[in-house]
């Protein structure tokens, strides 16, 4: 009788967890496979022009970066990704490069007049998506009047 109630009470919470999980949980599995990541001043190098940008410089791009709005993702085409990785364009990108445990990526930050262009590469993928963020456009033209 009572191991049948102890198994009844463990079946229906096992039941529960998997009907609805924690908020933690639904969060960790969520990051695993969101397209504009949070990024960590720490685990991010960050070039501009050939340039690596200071520590300062570094955390106040990573802080506007993580607080953009994504605006959409737009469509890449298979075949297409090299048209992507090396545009034909006089506009230099923010190079951002992410090394942490096993996971690498690289982000290309392009500005536009009123929204920046990101391409994520990680393993063999390639993703394309818009941003808008005032602070970044502000640090984006401060830093290619200095260059």
């Amino acid at each position: 009788m009572t191991s049948m109630t102890i198994l009844i009470i463990v079946i229906s919470t096992i039941l529960k967890m998997l009907m609805s999980p924690p908020s933690a949980v639904v969060g960790w599995v969520v990051s695993k496979f969101e397209l504009h990541p949070k990024l960590d001043s720490k685990d991010v190098t960050v070039t501009f022009n050939g340039k690596e940008l200071e520590e300062i410089e570094k955390n106040i791009f990573t802080d506007y970066f993580n607080e953009a709005l994504f605006l959409e993702r737009k469509q890449i085409f298979p075949g297409n990704e090299e048209n992507f990785l090396n545009p034909e364009t006089d506009v230099i990108p923010f190079v951002i490069n992410v090394k942490s445990k096993n996971k690498e990526m690289n982000f290309f930050v392009y500005s536009d007049e009123d929204q920046f262009d990101v391409i994520k590469q990680w393993k063999k993928k390639v993703a394309y998506y818009t941003l808008s963020s005032e602070s970044l456009k502000k640090f984006a033209i401060s830093n290619s009047i200095n260059v």
